[in-house]
């Protein structure tokens, strides 16, 4: 190869490196949005009136209009192109933050976040599709983990630095300044991602799309996929974004800024945990074996935080009246790392269908993902209505538990 063309092909790589930066900064943006409620759920369900249940209830419209967009904004992307969908979420995640901020009761706040939910269904699905064409399989195994934990970075925002906002400012401001990071990403996106013609165009309708996704998606060969990602994620995203905040104040008496703290730290190994895993996975080759392994141990993981509540078994075996903070900022780290095999399911997904059709996997597992995360959200505000926070954290131990046992079911050992 010529120096001529090893240059041209050193200049592609950094452009498509810092595209695909770019892009990762949305799904960023949008997971620093979806985690707001995390350390703000009780100064707002006091603005607005409602007890903090009901809230956490309403706030699932934000996932399930996340999910419900996700298809016709794949389709857009198949018919225009990474750059100019990514563009036009952009600015509708701007609108919807302002809206949220300026929400004066439930039903204003539900119409943002349904919003919210439209305009950042594609963060991650933006980066991902430029990075599943442009990149080698092996590559794009990479490239998927780090893309979750970029995004992952928006949880840490949600945590110390949100809660000092919160605390000082109001919630409120923290849907401002995230209307200003959206300004601040588009023009980054602008710049940076490239102008491509849509490679293929799929022109059924979304509805045929749809039924078309969904009929992979109950497939033999995503079965077990889809059970499990129907739980994992939402495991992580909803004790992240929802009930961690108020399990540490509530039944551990700690400060909004001390959660904020333990929460950064949960956050930080939802960061690094992907980037670990998917080391592991180069390292040993059995991922069917490690995906159910790191599931199953966060399920108990979380079940041992459950159990260190007031008189809960835990804390009765150790004569206390509750477990200390540290316990469960011990527990909170190795629940993100336990958790954070996810990008492994998009690898298999591409593994067991052929490659006309692995854009549509890529889509049923992400669908199940953020699907699985809006439904969660509903149940476990019924959940702690009716039980308390410890029975939160029990469901979505047993939740991850019988994902893992069903993706044992329904793939093979060679997978």
């Amino acid at each position: 190869m010529s120096a001529v063309a090893t240059d041209e092909a050193g200049q592609g790589t950094r452009a498509l490196i810092f595209a695909l930066l770019a892009l990762a900064c949305g799904h960023m943006l949008s997971t620093l949005l979806r985690t707001i409620p995390a350390v703000s759920l009780d100064v707002m369900a006091a603005d607005f009136r409602i007890e903090p249940q009901a809230l956490a209830s309403l706030t699932s419209v934000y996932p399930f209009a996340f999910a419900a967009a996700q298809i016709p904004v794949g389709a857009a992307m198949d018919r225009f192109g990474v750059r100019p969908v990514s563009l036009s979420l952009l600015m509708g995640t701007v609108v919807g933050a302002i809206a949220s901020g300026f929400a004066t009761g439930p039903s204003s706040f539900a119409l943002g976040q349904v919003l919210l939910g439209i305009a950042t269904s594609g963060m991650l699905m933006c980066p991902m599709t430029l990075a599943a064409k442009q990149l080698s399989a092996a590559r794009f195994g990479l490239w998927s983990g780090a893309i979750l934990s970029i995004g992952n970075i928006g949880m840490l925002l949600s945590s110390s630095p949100l809660a000092f906002v919160v605390d000082h400012y109001g919630w409120r401001a923290g849907f401002w300044i995230s209307a200003l990071g959206g300004v601040l990403v588009a023009l980054a996106v602008f710049l940076l991602v490239p102008s491509q013609p849509a490679e293929h165009k799929d022109d059924s309708s979304p509805l045929l799309q749809m039924i078309e996704v969904l009929r992979l998606g109950f497939s033999r060969p995503l079965r077990g996929l889809i059970a499990l990602a129907l739980v994992s994620l939402a495991t992580s995203l909803v004790l992240r974004g929802l009930w961690g905040g108020p399990w540490l104040m509530q039944v551990k008496g700690l400060s909004r800024v001390e959660a904020g703290n333990q929460l950064a730290a949960f956050t930080l190994a939802m960061i690094a945990g992907p980037l670990c895993v998917g080391m592991i996975d180069r390292r040993i080759g059995r991922r069917r074996e490690l995906v159910a392994s790191t599931h199953m141990v966060g399920g108990l993981l979380l079940a041992l935080m459950a159990l260190g509540a007031p008189h809960y078994l835990v804390s009765m075996l150790f004569g206390v009246p509750v477990m200390p903070p540290l316990y469960d900022l011990v527990l909170f780290v190795l629940i993100g790392i336990a958790t954070s095999a996810q990008p492994l399911l998009f690898g298999m997904s591409r593994q067991l269908v052929d490659a006309q059709t692995a854009g549509k996997a890529l889509a049923a597992i992400n669908l199940a993902f953020f699907l699985g995360a809006a439904l969660m959200q509903s149940v476990t505000g019924a959940v702690a209505a009716l039980a308390g926070l410890p029975a939160v954290l029990l469901f979505m131990a047993a939740a991850l538990l019988v994902g893992a046992m069903i993706f044992l079911t329904y793939t093979s050992s060679h997978t």
